[in-house]
């Protein structure tokens, strides 16, 4: 009876740390077989689909900063908020579009507002400076 205690704790070997076996290692990860598809060369030699673009329904701001830009170099590169919109209004005339007219959910013309949009991207990138309240400057 002494072959079943263990030297070490005294314990029976079967509940005893150093007497238990090693544990076995654990199942191999199964391996996931890859999916069946095509080839990528099948898939970029197949026509492409075309897209419809709808059509754009108002400006985005993006395209109003080479405008602005230009307004504020025009002006020594200071205005007046209220001044600057005039200006992008006469010189952008013909080019809005009929929802550029149209008022947000906020009460403002769209084409005003992607303007300021436009202005706190190029303000971001280091083009334009916040200045003082009102006034739109270039940097």
């Amino acid at each position: 009876m002494s072959d079943d205690y263990c030297d070490l704790c005294d314990l029976p070997k079967s509940t005893c740390v150093h007497g238990m076996p090693p544990a076995p290692p654990p199942p191999p990860a199964p391996v996931r077989a890859p999916r069946a598809s095509a080839p990528r060369a099948a898939k970029a030699s197949a026509p492409a689909v075309p897209t419809r673009r709808a059509p754009r329904k108002w400006t985005p701001p993006e395209d109003f900063a080479p405008h602005i830009i230009g307004v504020l170099e025009a002006a020594g590169g200071e205005l007046d908020t209220d001044d600057v919109f005039t200006a992008l209004e006469s010189r952008l005339a013909d080019e809005l579009l009929d929802g550029d007219r149209q008022l947000t959910p906020e009460g403002e013309l769209r084409w005003r507002y992607a303007a300021r949009r436009a202005r706190q991207t190029m303000i971001k990138d280091g083009v334009m400076s916040k200045g003082a309240p009102g006034i739109w400057s270039l940097t």
